[in-house]
């Protein structure tokens, strides 16, 4: 009897042990996906809704540092910056397409 009381003992804590990290890693999830990146504005396409921007590892949605255009969440965020401005933002894939959701000029 107390070998079964034991193991219902280690298991219980077996199961909270794993609940307890699965809990924890979900808010670094959430902060991972809206940590903003570094980047430089090298072309801005208001017609299009669309942003050019050389920037550096981009780790919420695995991609290398590169020169790409994106799509932005809301067109007047293309207002706030020009060619040439240094930028800090989140690029998010909603739908597949690569989409910058924040964005703020560096001072």
């Amino acid at each position: 009897m107390k070998s079964l009381v034991k193991a219902a003992l280690i298991a219980t804590l077996a199961l909270s042990s794993v609940s307890g990290a699965y809990a924890q890693s979900e808010p670094a999830t959430a902060a991972a996906s809206n940590s903003m990146s570094t980047g430089e504005v090298k072309k801005v396409d208001k017609s299009a809704g669309k942003v050019t921007i050389t920037h550096g590892p981009l780790q919420n949605i695995g991609m290398d540092a590169m020169t790409m255009v994106f799509r932005v969440k809301d067109p007047a965020m293309l207002d706030q910056v020009k060619t040439g401005d240094k930028i800090n933002f989140v690029a998010e894939e909603p739908n597949g397409q690569l989409t910058v959701t924040k964005l703020e000029k560096q001072q």
